[in-house]
């Protein structure tokens, strides 16, 4: 059983994002202690944030009261919601925390149901508890009560450069399934631009759109992710970069952008690249001898079929290169009247993927596209567009003020963001 433990000043929004899962049937509320619960099972969030405020010290120093625990049993360990509930009251009362106020919430929004609690680390009197080695004792817990009760040995899922990289299973968690693509993306390859970026995402169904505007008065600059199917399709609904983790975010991207800069050598790849278009006798010949070299090569299409755009992944070197970047004998231009004379692939055709040229849509936050793809066998099939879209959440704005925790799990990360940011020259109520 794997827990994970974040430590924050905002109580309303820890209480907030659990009450929203109960009050969307994703999730319910399992027990409590000092903190009154409706009997109609719902959330009932000012409510709670106003027991728990008797609880709380009205002048204390402790700066991050509140504490935020997940419980991840095994996926094989098959628990009640009886046996969900003594698991956590166990964990907190050997925590030292079983006569604080908490609430208890399980998770059912995802096929591995878990459980959340959310309670305070101060007493009556404004103390702060014993928070000495507390990532510790936690383990140590965990492990006591994974052989008290049978359970499965559960290790948190770390993510090696050996890591394969999978395209997204639309039956399985997709949250986790695009971070871990980003996350490994990000730690593999180099890139310069969001064009490559997404060059290298769509191989494995991931799409990311830059988003620009405003929310609540205040200007927005960030990323939005997609889980797409083959033919680039949304198959889910978005994800912005701030659910993901900081390693999403269009900072760290455009991080990632400089630092390519400085260690990118094309000349590899422009050798590969000259060699199989110089054997080529077309354009579906181009990408297959292209794949033989371990490249795979992305088109962008206008609506009239004109490559304008045109990116080579390169697996050997961990690259994308814009074909501008190899020479003009590979850009988008001089592909484009080498292959005039072809139609646009469809999706039987063994070529790269299609994207069209994206359509401007009047909204603050960017324009969306659609696009379509043949198969790409090497090293995975798939897909890759890169489009600017409106199709994002920006419902309670304030619950992307927590900061990614020591451990990966995106299920998580969005606790952790709320919990440890903290806006300057504002005070945060309870």
């Amino acid at each position: 059983m794997v827990a994970k433990i974040s430590i924050g000043s905002s109580l309303y929004g820890a209480l907030c994002y659990n009450g929203e899962k109960v009050n969307k049937e994703n999730g319910r509320i399992l027990g409590s202690n000092k903190i009154i619960i409706p009997v109609d099972g719902k959330a009932d969030i000012g409510q709670m944030a106003e027991n728990f405020r008797l609880f709380m010290p009205k002048m204390g120093k402790t700066k991050k009261p509140v504490l935020h625990i997940s419980l991840n049993p095994h996926p094989d360990d098959r628990l009640s919601d009886q046996d969900f509930e003594i698991l956590a009251r166990e964990y907190l009362d050997k925590l030292g925390f079983g006569e604080q106020p908490y609430i208890i919430y399980k998770h059912e929004d995802i096929d591995r149901h878990h459980i959340h609690i959310v309670t305070v680390n101060v007493n009556e009197e404004g103390k702060r508890l014993n928070q000495d080695f507390l990532y510790q004792r936690s383990k140590k817990i965990t492990t006591e009560l994974e052989e008290k009760y049978n359970l499965h040995k559960a290790q948190r899922e770390k993510i090696s450069p050996d890591t394969p990289i999978t395209k997204i299973d639309p039956t399985g968690d997709i949250k986790r399934q695009v971070a871990n693509t980003v996350k490994m993306v990000g730690m593999r390859y180099k890139f310069q631009s969001m064009g490559e970026y997404n060059a290298i995402l769509g191989l494995y169904n991931v799409r990311c759109d830059t988003a620009d505007g405003r929310v609540n008065g205040r200007e927005y600059h960030g990323l939005v992710y997609f889980a797409t199917d083959d033919n680039g399709n949304t198959i889910a609904t978005p994800f912005k970069a701030s659910r993901l983790g900081k390693f999403a975010s269009r900072t760290a991207i455009a991080g990632r952008f400089e630092r390519a800069k400085e260690k990118i050598d094309v000349a590899p790849t422009k050798r590969k690249v000259a060699d199989a278009l110089s054997q080529s006798s077309g354009k579906d010949d181009f990408v297959t001898k292209l794949k033989e070299r371990n490249i795979d090569v992305v088109f962008r299409y206008t609506d009239e079929g004109c490559i304008y755009g045109v990116t080579f992944v390169d697996h050997d070197t961990m690259t994308a290169l814009n074909g501008s970047r190899l020479g003009k004998e590979f850009s988008a231009n001089a592909l484009n009247a080498r292959f005039s004379h072809q139609s646009q692939p469809t999706e039987q055709a063994p070529t790269a993927t299609v994207v069209p040229i994206p359509t401007p849509t009047n909204t603050t936050s960017g324009s969306q596209s659609t696009s379509s793809a043949g198969t790409a066998p090497a090293p995975t099939q798939s897909q890759s567009a890169h489009s600017d879209s409106g199709d994002y959440d920006f419902t309670l704005p304030g619950l992307d003020l927590f900061q990614p925790g020591q451990s990966f799990n995106p299920d998580e990360e969005e606790f952790r963001r709320r919990m440890q940011r903290k806006k300057k020259g504002i005070r945060r109520r309870f």
